[in-house]
């Protein structure tokens, strides 16, 4: 199974066990640090605090007032057993019951109107904490450094975003509001019971053992039931994306019936735990049930006995007390159920604190007056060590002077550190040792902003957001004007092919503008550059993956391009890079060959060698 499918399911494991009719949740995700993160948590909500206890107050009344309203009901039974005995007056009778209707009716009302109150504040209050938790990631994820993002899978971050702040924002609500009302109306129903009667109290609360022996018996049996079919479920959701993603090659080498018989062997291993786990989870309703009904029948057979005593219960005593029995036991389960999914909410929180925890790059301080034109593309790399970690060495001792203006060509095997030294210039890493200056001037002394907007990309990896052609291509300056963009495009040789879509420069490109060619889609990265104008021009692979002609177009605008600018071309196609001012070869991080191209083949190095592995039988 994918990373990105594994972060995208691990924050939903918490549910309800499929046949309960009472709450039961599968095993939670724990957290490992919770009073921490909860602190954490707790203090980044503070500023929602207020509304938080008005949500509190109400959420109390509301609860009070639908324990309250049942003992008004048993009053309007009892009044109505005594019209029917003759102990209470007909006419006394019924204005005693109707003022009882009148005021159970506007308790329910009023009832009705707070939980109205309380979920759209808990509403409220769940969304801006999620747009807060966006808003703060995202600012984050601006001020970490890329070697924060090598560590860690796309999925992972996506997960962040995704699943653990919905999981958190919405517990913060359905939590808060699900463990006060059941607190309290655990205490309010005990309460009313013990006023009703206290004998029968008692032996309502015999039976809440049971509950709880019950409840942790079956718990404990389906948890690992319950992990084993996650796992089985992870297997399988792998297993049809990796088949899926690779249809092709799967009817290539007629493996249909192969794939076929792997499907069924882990669908049936998946149900089989499911069987298991939903088993368990089904006996719970009854069970349930069973304990209640046995309860019940203690009640009413004591009930029944109270009702000949000397102080005698009447009808509407018993049977208000039963609905209060009934409704004791379903807030206990739901607290515990509360806990167990708050263990997934903390351990999502969790993650949400890592990303903002992260070390950030060094902030910029330095304020340069530049101006247009100072910019020149004069750089030097000056005794550059630089590695990803620091058990291995990347780069050691570097030296290089580009010239405005130049052409300069980095070859080599992959690993070599081409691409690093392109990523060091805009400091998408940061040096271990030397010094790289631009025009002059220090790189470090440039806000990174100013630095980078100097240069201009075009990666072997095209980039291409959803969005028309025209706000793709003006990415980087869309304060450009329609000529302006035309123009970029007709240097890049793609505006002829611009203008035979139906919609032209207004055309929707889907995600990932998988509805254009590979080789359209980097003439249109190449007019992006064209329109942007850096001073310094970085070309990663920017003609792999396309056919020959489209190459012929790609040389032609890139060669428009670079014209009176600073390049550094990375390629493995070395019939691109002849007209280059220098190459470099590069290998282990070090510069071991440099020179023109004729003066390279001339010295039978290792340019020489990869040039004639690919043009052996070719005229040089």
């Amino acid at each position: 199974m994918s990373e990105n499918k594994k972060q995208s399911n691990r924050s939903t494991r918490q549910g309800r066990g499929p046949g309960s009719g009472m709450p039961f949740s599968r095993p939670a995700e724990k957290a490992k640090d919770f009073k921490g993160t909860l602190k954490r948590l707790i203090k980044y909500i503070g500023e929602y605090r207020f509304l938080l206890i008005i949500m509190i107050v109400i959420t109390i009344t509301t609860i009070l007032l639908g324990v309250i309203a049942p003992n008004f009901s048993r009053f309007i039974i009892n009044d109505l057993q005594e019209i029917i005995i003759g102990t209470l007056t007909k006419d006394e009778g019924v204005a005693r019951i109707t003022t009882y209707l009148i005021i159970v009716i506007s308790l329910y009302i009023s009832r009705f109107l707070m939980d109205i109150v309380v979920h759209l504040i808990g509403n409220r209050v769940s969304i801006n904490i999620g747009k807060k938790m966006r808003n703060d990631l995202r600012l984050k994820l601006e001020k970490l450094p890329m070697k924060y993002f090598d560590s860690r899978q796309t999925g992972d971050i996506l997960s962040v975003f995704s699943n653990d702040v919905d999981v958190v924002s919405n517990s913060i609500q359905q939590s808060l509001i699900n463990i006060i009302s059941s607190l309290f109306a655990v205490l309010g129903i005990l309460v009313m019971m013990f006023i009703i009667s206290w004998r029968l109290t008692i032996i309502a609360l015999l039976i809440l053992p049971l509950f709880v022996l019950a409840t942790s018996a079956i718990a404990k049996r389906s948890q690992s039931k319950f992990i084993r079919q996650q796992k089985q479920l992870g297997t399988m959701n792998g297993f049809i994306e990796e088949v899926f993603s690779a249809s092709k090659i799967v009817k290539l080498f007629g493996k249909e019936e192969d794939s076929y018989e792997k499907f069924q062997k882990i669908n049936i291993e998946l149900a089989e735990d499911m069987k298991g786990a939903q088993f368990l989870s089904g006996l719970i309703r009854p069970i349930m049930e069973f304990i209640s009904n046995i309860g019940y029948v203690a009640v009413v057979l004591v009930g029944g006995i109270l009702a000949g005593a000397t102080n005698p219960l009447l009808i509407g005593d018993i049977t208000i007390f039963i609905l209060y029995q009934k409704n004791f036991v379903n807030p206990i389960l739901n607290i515990a159920n509360v806990v167990n999914q708050l263990q997934s909410t903390i351990a999502g929180a969790e993650r949400i604190i890592e990303v903002l925890d992260g070390i950030e790059e060094i902030q910029d301080y330095q304020d340069l007056d530049l101006k247009e034109g100072d910019s020149l593309g004069h750089v030097i790399f000056k005794n550059i060590d630089f590695s990803y970690s620091e058990d291995t060495e990347l780069i050691k001792d570097l030296d290089l002077e580009v010239l405005p203006g130049k052409q300069i060509a980095i070859v080599g095997p992959t690993g070599a550190g081409k691409t690093t030294l392109v990523n060091l210039l805009m400091r998408f890493y940061e040096v271990n040792k030397g010094n790289i200056i631009i025009d002059g001037i220090d790189s470090t002394a440039y806000p990174r902003a100013m630095l980078r907007k100097q240069f201009g990309m075009v990666l072997q990896d095209t980039w291409l957001f959803s969005g028309t052609i025209r706000e793709n291509i003006a990415f980087g300056k869309p304060e450009a004007t329609d000529e302006e963009i035309i123009y970029a495009c007709k240097q890049a040789h793609v505006h002829h092919y611009i203008e035979t879509l139906p919609l032209g420069y207004d055309t929707i490109l889907k995600e990932d503008a998988d509805n254009i060619s590979k080789g359209q889609k980097q003439l249109l990265t190449i007019a992006r550059a064209i329109l942007f104008n850096p001073k310094i021009l970085i070309l990663d692979e920017a003609t792999s993956s396309v056919d020959t002609r489209t190459e012929s177009y790609i040389q032609n605008a890139m060669s428009f391009m670079m014209e009176g600018k600073t390049s550094f071309v990375i390629a493995h196609r070395l019939s691109t890079i002849k007209k280059a001012n220098l190459i470099l070869v590069m290998n282990h991080g070090q510069i071991v060959e440099q020179g023109t191209h004729k003066e390279l083949l001339n010295q039978k190095g290792v340019y020489a060698e990869l040039y004639n592995s690919q043009f052996l039988n070719q005229p040089i």
